[in-house]
Protein backbone atom coordinates (compact mmCIF):
# COMPACT_ATOMS: atom_id res chain seq x y z
CA UNK A 1 0.00 0.00 0.00
CA UNK A 2 1.60 3.47 -0.90
CA UNK A 3 -0.16 6.35 0.70
CA UNK A 4 1.49 8.94 -1.20
CA UNK A 5 -0.56 8.01 -3.90
CA UNK A 6 -4.18 9.56 -3.67
CA UNK A 7 -5.69 6.72 -5.13
CA UNK A 8 -4.65 4.83 -2.31
CA UNK A 9 -5.55 6.90 -0.04
CA UNK A 10 -9.11 7.65 -0.92
CA UNK A 11 -9.79 3.52 -1.66
CA UNK A 12 -8.57 3.66 2.34
CA UNK A 13 -10.37 6.41 3.78
CA UNK A 14 -13.11 4.97 2.09
CA UNK A 15 -12.89 1.45 3.54
CA UNK A 16 -13.00 3.24 7.27
CA UNK A 17 -15.66 5.41 6.50
CA UNK A 18 -13.53 8.48 7.10
CA UNK A 19 -14.03 12.32 6.53
CA UNK A 20 -11.24 14.07 6.94
CA UNK A 21 -11.57 16.73 9.63
CA UNK A 22 -11.05 20.26 9.50
CA UNK A 23 -10.66 20.51 13.32
CA UNK A 24 -7.69 18.41 12.99
CA UNK A 25 -6.02 20.02 10.53
CA UNK A 26 -6.31 17.05 8.68
CA UNK A 27 -3.84 17.51 5.37
CA UNK A 28 -2.35 14.28 3.96
CA UNK A 29 0.85 14.26 2.58
CA UNK A 30 0.69 12.53 -0.92
CA UNK A 31 4.43 13.63 -2.50
CA UNK A 32 7.19 10.74 -2.04
CA UNK A 33 9.77 13.35 -2.40
CA UNK A 34 8.73 14.98 1.03
CA UNK A 35 8.89 12.12 3.08
CA UNK A 36 12.06 11.24 1.75
CA UNK A 37 13.67 14.93 2.39
CA UNK A 38 12.35 14.73 5.69
CA UNK A 39 13.80 11.29 7.19
CA UNK A 40 16.75 11.86 5.57
CA UNK A 41 17.43 15.33 7.11
CA UNK A 42 16.52 13.73 10.45
CA UNK A 43 19.32 10.80 9.60
CA UNK A 44 16.61 8.54 10.85
CA UNK A 45 19.15 4.88 11.19
CA UNK A 46 18.32 1.64 12.62
CA UNK A 47 19.45 2.46 15.69
CA UNK A 48 16.93 5.48 16.36
CA UNK A 49 14.04 6.04 18.62
CA UNK A 50 11.26 8.27 17.07
CA UNK A 51 8.60 10.92 18.34
CA UNK A 52 5.66 11.61 15.65
CA UNK A 53 3.02 13.43 16.66
CA UNK A 54 0.03 13.44 14.89
CA UNK A 55 0.70 10.31 12.29
CA UNK A 56 -2.55 10.58 10.43
CA UNK A 57 -2.96 7.39 8.31
CA UNK A 58 0.56 6.61 9.23
CA UNK A 59 2.15 7.69 5.73
CA UNK A 60 5.20 9.31 7.59
CA UNK A 61 4.85 6.50 10.15
CA UNK A 62 5.68 3.88 7.47
CA UNK A 63 8.64 5.53 6.32
CA UNK A 64 10.15 5.90 10.21
CA UNK A 65 9.48 2.36 10.78
CA UNK A 66 11.57 1.24 7.73
CA UNK A 67 14.15 2.84 8.87
CA UNK A 68 14.15 3.23 12.66
CA UNK A 69 14.34 0.93 15.64
CA UNK A 70 11.18 2.14 17.17
CA UNK A 71 8.59 4.62 16.16
CA UNK A 72 6.25 6.32 18.93
CA UNK A 73 3.26 8.20 17.58
CA UNK A 74 0.29 10.32 19.46
CA UNK A 75 -2.80 10.79 17.35
CA UNK A 76 -5.37 12.96 19.14
CA UNK A 77 -8.42 11.60 16.20
CA UNK A 78 -9.99 8.07 17.72
CA UNK A 79 -11.45 8.05 14.25
CA UNK A 80 -8.27 6.79 12.72
CA UNK A 81 -6.79 4.63 14.94
CA UNK A 82 -8.44 1.78 13.20
CA UNK A 83 -6.33 3.07 9.89
CA UNK A 84 -3.08 3.02 11.76
CA UNK A 85 -3.70 -0.41 12.61
CA UNK A 86 -3.98 -1.80 9.20
CA UNK A 87 -1.41 0.37 7.78
CA UNK A 88 1.16 -0.32 11.01
CA UNK A 89 0.56 -4.11 11.28
CA UNK A 90 3.54 -5.25 9.40
CA UNK A 91 5.71 -3.55 11.51
CA UNK A 92 4.77 -4.99 14.84
CA UNK A 93 5.84 -3.55 18.28
CA UNK A 94 8.41 -1.64 16.58
CA UNK A 95 5.22 1.47 16.05
CA UNK A 96 3.05 1.99 19.13
CA UNK A 97 0.14 4.43 18.69
CA UNK A 98 -0.85 6.61 21.46
CA UNK A 99 -4.18 7.83 21.51
CA UNK A 100 -4.14 11.15 22.92
CA UNK A 101 -3.68 14.90 22.76
CA UNK A 102 -0.04 15.99 22.44
CA UNK A 103 -0.27 19.00 24.47
CA UNK A 104 -1.19 17.48 27.44
CA UNK A 105 1.27 14.89 27.64
CA UNK A 106 4.50 15.16 29.86
CA UNK A 107 6.94 14.53 27.19
CA UNK A 108 9.61 13.40 29.18
CA UNK A 109 7.63 10.72 31.18
CA UNK A 110 5.94 9.20 28.01
CA UNK A 111 9.28 8.88 26.47
CA UNK A 112 10.75 7.20 29.05
CA UNK A 113 8.27 5.17 28.88
CA UNK A 114 7.98 4.66 25.23
CA UNK A 115 11.59 3.85 25.19
CA UNK A 116 13.04 3.46 28.29
CA UNK A 117 15.08 5.29 31.25
CA UNK A 118 18.09 4.48 29.30
CA UNK A 119 17.24 6.28 26.45
CA UNK A 120 15.54 9.23 28.28
CA UNK A 121 14.95 12.08 26.08
CA UNK A 122 18.69 12.86 24.68
CA UNK A 123 18.43 9.03 23.08
CA UNK A 124 15.18 10.49 20.86
CA UNK A 125 14.26 12.51 17.45
CA UNK A 126 11.09 14.33 16.51
CA UNK A 127 9.70 13.51 12.84
CA UNK A 128 6.25 15.03 12.34
CA UNK A 129 3.98 16.52 10.45
CA UNK A 130 2.27 18.68 12.65
CA UNK A 131 -1.26 20.37 12.60
CA UNK A 132 -0.60 23.76 11.64
CA UNK A 133 -2.83 24.98 14.79
CA UNK A 134 -0.92 23.86 17.56
CA UNK A 135 3.26 24.26 16.26
CA UNK A 136 4.09 26.88 18.31
CA UNK A 137 2.96 24.99 21.60
CA UNK A 138 4.67 22.05 20.24
CA UNK A 139 7.70 23.40 19.53
CA UNK A 140 7.67 25.12 23.29
CA UNK A 141 7.54 21.72 24.24
CA UNK A 142 10.05 20.18 22.28
CA UNK A 143 12.98 22.53 22.64
CA UNK A 144 12.46 22.97 26.72
CA UNK A 145 13.39 19.55 27.57
CA UNK A 146 15.61 18.78 29.30
CA UNK A 147 17.75 16.79 28.82
CA UNK A 148 17.93 17.86 24.75
CA UNK A 149 15.71 15.61 22.56
CA UNK A 150 18.96 14.64 19.71
CA UNK A 151 16.72 16.51 17.06
CA UNK A 152 13.27 17.40 15.44
CA UNK A 153 12.70 17.85 12.14
CA UNK A 154 9.17 18.80 11.63
CA UNK A 155 7.08 19.73 8.54
CA UNK A 156 5.43 23.53 8.99
CA UNK A 157 3.34 26.27 7.56
CA UNK A 158 6.19 27.95 5.42
CA UNK A 159 5.40 31.18 6.65
CA UNK A 160 6.39 29.86 10.63
CA UNK A 161 9.23 28.36 8.83
CA UNK A 162 10.29 31.95 7.73
CA UNK A 163 9.74 33.24 11.44
CA UNK A 164 12.11 30.09 13.32
CA UNK A 165 14.87 30.94 11.11
CA UNK A 166 14.67 34.43 10.73
CA UNK A 167 17.60 37.25 11.25
CA UNK A 168 17.14 40.55 13.14
CA UNK A 169 15.84 43.74 11.48
CA UNK A 170 13.64 41.28 9.08
CA UNK A 171 9.87 41.26 9.09
CA UNK A 172 9.33 37.59 10.13
CA UNK A 173 11.54 38.36 12.73
CA UNK A 174 10.11 37.95 16.33
CA UNK A 175 10.09 36.69 19.80
CA UNK A 176 9.37 32.84 18.44
CA UNK A 177 12.68 33.18 16.26
CA UNK A 178 14.29 34.42 19.58
CA UNK A 179 12.89 31.83 21.45
CA UNK A 180 14.10 29.11 19.40
CA UNK A 181 17.02 30.55 18.00
CA UNK A 182 18.01 30.05 21.85
CA UNK A 183 17.21 26.60 22.21
CA UNK A 184 18.37 25.56 18.83
CA UNK A 185 20.22 25.51 15.52
CA UNK A 186 17.34 25.90 12.48
CA UNK A 187 17.87 24.93 9.27
CA UNK A 188 15.34 24.87 6.17
CA UNK A 189 15.21 21.89 4.31
CA UNK A 190 13.07 22.44 1.43
CA UNK A 191 9.24 23.96 0.55
CA UNK A 192 6.54 21.73 0.19
CA UNK A 193 4.13 22.76 -2.22
CA UNK A 194 0.54 22.66 -1.64
CA UNK A 195 -0.36 20.60 -3.91
CA UNK A 196 1.95 17.88 -2.33
CA UNK A 197 -0.90 17.43 -0.01
CA UNK A 198 -4.53 15.84 -0.25
CA UNK A 199 -7.02 17.78 0.03
CA UNK A 200 -4.62 20.78 -0.39
CA UNK A 201 -3.92 23.56 2.57
CA UNK A 202 -4.56 27.06 1.51
CA UNK A 203 -0.68 27.47 2.10
CA UNK A 204 2.45 25.91 1.43
CA UNK A 205 4.42 24.26 3.88
CA UNK A 206 8.16 23.85 4.34
CA UNK A 207 10.47 21.15 6.23
CA UNK A 208 12.82 22.75 8.93
CA UNK A 209 15.20 20.91 11.05
CA UNK A 210 15.88 21.67 14.26
CA UNK A 211 19.46 20.76 16.19
CA UNK A 212 18.66 21.26 20.27
CA UNK A 213 21.90 23.51 21.88
CA UNK A 214 23.44 21.12 25.12
CA UNK A 215 24.22 24.72 26.40
CA UNK A 216 22.35 28.47 25.89
CA UNK A 217 24.41 30.64 22.42
CA UNK A 218 24.69 33.68 24.81
CA UNK A 219 24.95 34.02 28.72
CA UNK A 220 22.08 35.36 30.63
CA UNK A 221 21.12 35.82 34.39
CA UNK A 222 18.68 32.92 33.64
CA UNK A 223 16.23 31.75 31.00
CA UNK A 224 12.86 33.66 32.81
CA UNK A 225 14.77 37.12 32.51
CA UNK A 226 15.75 36.91 29.20
CA UNK A 227 12.22 35.91 27.77
CA UNK A 228 10.92 38.40 29.66
CA UNK A 229 13.26 40.99 28.29
CA UNK A 230 12.72 39.28 24.51
CA UNK A 231 8.63 39.43 24.87
CA UNK A 232 9.06 43.13 26.78
CA UNK A 233 11.17 44.32 23.56
CA UNK A 234 8.80 42.60 20.85
CA UNK A 235 5.27 43.53 22.46
CA UNK A 236 4.94 46.60 21.29
CA UNK A 237 6.57 46.70 17.74
CA UNK A 238 6.38 49.99 16.74
CA UNK A 239 7.58 51.61 19.70
CA UNK A 240 11.34 52.59 20.45
CA UNK A 241 12.90 50.39 22.67
CA UNK A 242 13.56 52.72 25.21
CA UNK A 243 9.00 52.96 25.35
CA UNK A 244 8.61 49.08 25.25
CA UNK A 245 10.89 48.30 27.95
CA UNK A 246 9.00 50.94 30.10
CA UNK A 247 5.89 50.23 29.19
CA UNK A 248 6.49 46.44 29.66
CA UNK A 249 4.20 45.12 33.03
CA UNK A 250 6.05 42.31 32.85
CA UNK A 251 9.03 44.03 33.45
CA UNK A 252 7.85 46.70 36.13
CA UNK A 253 11.14 49.36 35.46
CA UNK A 254 10.69 52.58 35.27
CA UNK A 255 12.25 54.96 32.61
CA UNK A 256 15.25 56.05 34.10
CA UNK A 257 16.12 52.73 35.44
CA UNK A 258 15.67 51.39 31.83
CA UNK A 259 17.91 54.04 29.97
CA UNK A 260 20.66 53.29 32.07
CA UNK A 261 20.39 49.25 31.42
CA UNK A 262 20.56 50.45 27.90
CA UNK A 263 23.61 52.81 28.63
CA UNK A 264 25.33 49.83 30.16
CA UNK A 265 24.20 47.44 27.14
CA UNK A 266 25.60 49.46 24.58
CA UNK A 267 22.46 49.84 23.04
CA UNK A 268 20.59 52.59 21.56
CA UNK A 269 17.35 53.00 23.28
CA UNK A 270 15.84 54.71 20.10
CA UNK A 271 16.17 51.35 18.30
CA UNK A 272 13.33 48.71 17.77
CA UNK A 273 12.60 45.80 19.91
CA UNK A 274 13.19 43.59 15.96
CA UNK A 275 16.40 44.76 15.53
CA UNK A 276 18.36 43.23 18.87
CA UNK A 277 20.55 40.12 18.02
CA UNK A 278 20.23 37.20 21.03
CA UNK A 279 23.19 38.39 22.44
CA UNK A 280 21.76 42.04 22.81
CA UNK A 281 18.73 40.56 24.36
CA UNK A 282 20.77 39.32 26.15
CA UNK A 283 22.86 42.33 27.28
CA UNK A 284 20.23 44.30 28.20
CA UNK A 285 18.85 41.28 30.58
CA UNK A 286 22.24 41.55 32.07
CA UNK A 287 22.03 45.17 33.02
CA UNK A 288 18.48 45.52 34.33
CA UNK A 289 18.49 45.08 38.27
CA UNK A 290 16.27 42.10 38.29
CA UNK A 291 15.80 41.53 41.97
CA UNK A 292 14.86 37.17 42.54
CA UNK A 293 11.68 37.41 42.90
CA UNK A 294 11.11 39.10 39.26
CA UNK A 295 12.54 35.99 37.95
CA UNK A 296 10.00 33.68 38.59
CA UNK A 297 7.05 36.25 37.16
CA UNK A 298 9.30 36.40 33.69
Amino acid sequence: MDLTKPSELKRLLLAHRLHLSKRFGQNFLVERVHLERAVTAAEVGPEDRILEIGPGVGTLTVELAQRAAKVAAVELDRTLLPVLAEVLAPYGDRVTVTSADALKLDLPVFLREQFGEAVGTAGVKVVANIPYNITSPLLVQFLEIKPPLRSVTLMVQKEVADRLRARPGTDDYGALSVFVQFYAEVSMVSVVPRGSFFPPPKVDSAIVHLVPRTTPPVAVPSEPIFFSVSRAAFGQRRKTLSNALTNAPSLSFDRPTVDAALGVAGIDGQRRGETLSLEEIAAIARALPFEPPAVGEG
